[in-house]
This record gives structure tokens, sequence and C-alpha cells, in this order.
């Protein structure tokens, strides 16, 4: 006893005791620490839960995994597509050119004139019965109907009357008819987008992302230009960039372009020559040089507007109307053969310095001239192209002028050509952004960047002072489709009263006398005219009654439930376009 209570004394004993305390201190320390993480790890995927999950769940109830997949599809569908297009509009040309290149003054020089008046002529009387039989809107789809179907929900472009349209506007340029064929071929991609996938019940978000996926696929496949594509699609066709139509969006361009690359190889639209700017001097020039882009873009939109309003105006057979544009391009083309078709060749032409001065500025007329009546004349076809055509011819006499007068300044014609096909394009489609980046990828290189935003950003605005609006839009507001000033303005004419109105009352009226009773509505009113009824009516309430017997009762509208579901389709809209 006394032996061990001497040995705990000493201090070899008290050092190992208070090594065991210590141990035992330190063991407690290291569990509670291990609980500790464990609660603090536990803890961090609670919280990592409650952020990841209902983004997890918007993901799959967006159904953004289908979409990405259904936009490959679309992708790999528009870019075999559009070679077809392509090679469609070489066949027909063969039959009287000789040639399925694109380089048809070459070949047309060659033939005798009563030849280049006659191929259109001819053109046109296949393409008035084609109208006159088989399309029933009686004209080919464009960018338009594609920017009016995404006001719609993405639907509206129906599968046969755009495979119609398609073939019409094949006919049309393969016959000399002067227009593009990327804007058909956008209308061709959208409706492919759209009208596939229309039996799969998908809301109408998706549809006008896969409406915008088509479009993408089809610019890109056009130009070789996968980023011009992705961002044409958002700047002109869906008004917005959301992150959700991001991503199906570029995988589309990004496999129409793979898909053309197989076919045409990895070349561009046109062929480039070098360029450099001599002095920032120079920028002055290119100041100018966008005001009179912005001249001959704001001349070429007049020259469109005021065909079509004679065309209108003057009463026709809608078969004989594309003979008489036939004979009239034909007749311009007999002097100046650059102006049929696509105008690929010319273009060039201009780029490459290739073209003389007086000749250019004798294209600006002419091409201006023959695109406005092939258009009017109710041909199948775009701006797209003549508006880059314009703009070369414009650049490249601005580029001689230039270096006459100042040779020690001036950089290269091929510059100005190039400046001023994005300076003219950009303003008359309205999309600046797509089309500086489309000739951006068409250079392969940024040493204009500076210059090009330049003439650009003057171009646009200048166009934009005088007629407020792209040429697409003024194509819509013909049609009575208001997209211009925000989403409030068309929401209001494509919502029904049938969208909104409660069915009649079991115990309520079921027949009705517009003689005693007063204001009523039908279900195809507008809410536009719907919400005035309310206001003229200072009623609460209205009958819903059925056009085919006025005096039957199917329902009831009520202005407050009308304002509800006017101010859920604006929020729905604003959620999506920043989402």
């Amino acid at each position: 006893m006394r032996i061990n209570q001497q040995l705990k004394a000493s201090p070899d004993w008290r050092f190992l005791g208070n090594l065991v305390k210590e141990d035992a201190s330190h063991s407690l320390l290291h569990q509670a620490t291990i609980l500790n993480r464990a609660n603090v790890l536990k803890t961090a995927m609670k919280l990592a839960y409650k952020w990841i999950e209902p983004n997890i769940r918007l993901f799959m109830s967006s159904r953004l995994p289908l979409v990405w997949f259904l936009a490959l599809i679309i992708g790999a569908t528009v870019g075999g597509s559009a070679i077809l297009f392509r090679i469609g509009i070489s066949l027909v040309q063969w039959t009287w050119l000789g040639t399925t290149s694109e380089r048809m003054i070459s070949a047309a020089s060659e033939q005798p004139w009563y030849v280049i008046i006659l191929a259109p002529t001819i053109g046109g009387v296949i393409v008035g019965l084609l109208l006159y039989t088989i399309q029933k809107k009686q004209r080919a789809g464009g960018v338009a109907d594609v920017i009016e179907a995404r006001a719609h929900g993405g639907t509206g472009l129906p599968f046969w009357p755009g495979i119609s349209s398609a073939f019409i506007t094949l006919i049309s340029l393969g016959s000399g008819a002067s227009a593009g064929r990327e804007g058909p071929v956008v209308h061709l991609g959208a409706t492919l987008g759209t009208s596939i996938f229309s039996k799969l019940n998908l809301p109408d978000s998706t549809m006008r992302i896969l409406l915008a996926a088509g479009v993408a696929s089809a610019v890109s496949a056009s130009f070789n230009a996968p980023i011009a594509g992705v961002l044409f699609a958002h700047e002109v066709i869906l008004g917005h960039y959301a992150m959700t139509a991001f991503v199906p969006i570029v995988l589309s361009s990004a496999m129409g372009t793979l898909v053309s690359r197989l076919y045409f190889g990895d070349v561009a639209a046109f062929i480039v020559p070098e360029y450099q700017i001599n002095t920032y001097w120079e920028f002055p020039a290119f100041v100018l040089l966008g005001i009179i882009c912005a001249i001959v873009a704001i001349t070429f939109q007049f020259a469109l507007i005021g065909s079509d309003w004679i065309a209108r105006n003057v009463k026709m057979p809608v078969w004989l109307r594309p003979i008489v544009g036939g004979l009239m391009v034909g007749s311009i083309a007999v002097f100046y053969p650059e102006v049929i078709g696509v105008g690929y060749e010319a273009t060039d032409g201009a780029l490459n310095s290739e073209l003389p001065l007086t000749l250019m500025l004798s294209l600006l007329v002419a091409k201006t001239a023959a695109t406005a009546i092939t258009l009017a004349s109710r041909f199948g076809g775009g701006i797209f192209s003549p508006s880059l055509y314009l703009g070369a011819m414009t650049g490249g006499a601005f580029g001689i002028i230039a270096a006459n007068n100042l040779p020690e300044m001036a950089s290269s014609h091929g510059l100005y050509a190039i400046l001023g096909m994005g300076a003219v394009a950009s303003a008359v489609l309205g999309a600046p952004i797509s089309t500086t980046m489309i000739v951006f990828e068409l250079t392969g290189g940024y040493e204009l960047s500076i210059a090009l935003l330049i003439a650009v950003s003057i171009s646009t605005g200048l166009n934009q002072a005088i007629h407020g609006r792209s040429y697409f839009h003024w194509q819509l507001e013909m049609r009575g489709v208001m997209l211009q000033d925000g989403a409030h303005k068309w929401l209001v004419r494509i919502v029904h009263v049938e969208d909104f109105a409660d069915p009649p009352r079991a115990d309520g009226e079921t027949t009705f006398d517009p003689q005693s009773q007063g204001s009523f509505l039908a279900p195809l009113d507008t809410l536009e005219k719907a919400l005035k009824t309310f206001d003229d009516a200072g009623k609460s309430t209205l009958p819903v009654i059925d056009p085919k017997e006025p005096t039957k009762i199917i329902g009831y509208a009520s202005h407050i439930k009308a304002l509800r579901y006017f101010n859920s389709a604006l929020i729905q809209a604003n959620v999506e376009e920043h989402r």
C-alpha cells in the first residue's frame, strides 16, 4: 500500500498519469472533431441539395435533355436539307446554262439574249402555276414567317406548305430570279425544326427553341459560319439570349456546319482577299462609308416596299405575276447578267477588285430593281444575299474612289467591299451583331473589327432613324403582326376570347337577343377587341355567342379574368426571355 502511494507520488508516475489523461482528452476531442465535421458535411450536403434540387427539377420538367437531343437531329436534318436545296437550284440552272456551278455570269454571257429573257419567264410560268394550285398563301415563305411563328408559340409552319415553298424558291432561283437563298433556307429549317416534333406536345417555349435551332443550322450551313448562325437565331428570331435556348441552338448550329462541311468542304461562302488597314487616319473614311451604306440600305428597302405596294394595287391573276416579273428581270439581265440568281460571283468580283467602278455603280441600280421586281412578282427568294451584294458593290466603288483621291492612305478595295457588305446587310436585316459575326467568320480574322463596327453601327442607326424597323418587321406589320413595340402589343392580338372564357352556367341563360341585350363577344375575337368591348359596355361580364347561331350563348367572358390572362402571358414571356 505504502509502496503504491510512493510510486504514485513519484515524478515518473505523475508524468505517466498526465499522459493517460491527455491521451483520453485528445481522443475525446478527436471524436468530437469527427462528429463535428460529419455534422458540417451533412449540413453542407443538405444546403447543396436545397440549392441544386429545384434547378434539376426545373431542368427535367422543361425536358431540356430531350430538347438537346432533338436539336442535334434538327441540325443534321436542316444541314442535309440545305445541301439538297443548293443541289436543286444547280440542277434547274443546268437546264438553260449548261452548268451547275454558282458562277452563273460566265455561263450566261455565252447564251443568246433570248435565252436570258426566256429562262426567268418560263420559270415564272412554273412558279405561277405552283402558287395558284398548291400554295395556300400564294407566296413563298421567308424569315418574316419564321418570326411570326415564334410569336405564335413556335407554331404556324406546317410541313408540306414549307416543302412546297422551298420547291417554289428552288425553281425561282434556278431559273434566274434575282434574290437570295438564305432566307428560304431559314424558313425551311424552321419548318423542319417545329413541324417534325409538333406531335410531342412540347410547351410553347420549347417549340420556339426548336424553331430557332432550325434557323441556326440553316444560317451556319449556308455560310459555313456556326457562330453567326447562333447569333442570328437569338437576335432576329427569338429576340433574346436566354441561357436555356443557348445550348440547343449551339448544338444545332454546330451540327448543321459539320454536315455542310462534309459535303462542300471547309470553304467560306465568298472568296475573301487579303486586306489591311494602312493607317488610323483612314477611320473618317469608314464613317463616311457607313453613311453611304445607310443611304443604299434605305433606298433598297424603299424599292422593296414601293414595288410591293405597286404590285398589290395592280389587278392581275396570281399565276400571271411571276411571268411578267420574269420577263422584266430577264430584260435587265440581257444588259447586266450579273443580276441573275443569288449573285455570289458578282459579289466575289467586287471583293477581289475585279469589277470596274462604272459597272459597280450600275449594278447598284440594276440589282436593286431586279430584286424588287423579283419579290414583288411572288418569286421565291430572300434579301440576305442581295444585301451583301449591294454592300460589296458600295464598298468596292467607295474603295476605288478613295484610292484615286488618297492613294497613300486608302486601303485595298477588298477591305472596303467587306465593310460595305456588313454595313448594308446589317441595316436591311436589322441584325448588326450576327451580320458582323458573319463577316468575321468569312474573313477569318478580327483585324478589321473596329472599322467594321463603325460602319455597321452608323448604317444601322441611320436606317433605324428613317425606317424605324427592319425589312422583316415591315413585312410583319403589313400582315397586322406588331412585334416592334414589345410583347404587350402582339399578345393582345394573338390571345382570343376562347382562351379565357368560361362555359355557360347550368342555371344561366342560354339564348341571346343582340337588340335587347347589347354587347357580346365571339370565341375568336382578340383580347384587344374584348378589352375595348368591356370598356365600351361598362360591364364586367359579357356573353360569348356562337357565330353560326347568333342567339346561342356558349360561354361568358370576365373582364378581370381577361386581364389576369393577359398579365400571366406577359409574365411568362418575360420569364422565358431571362431564364
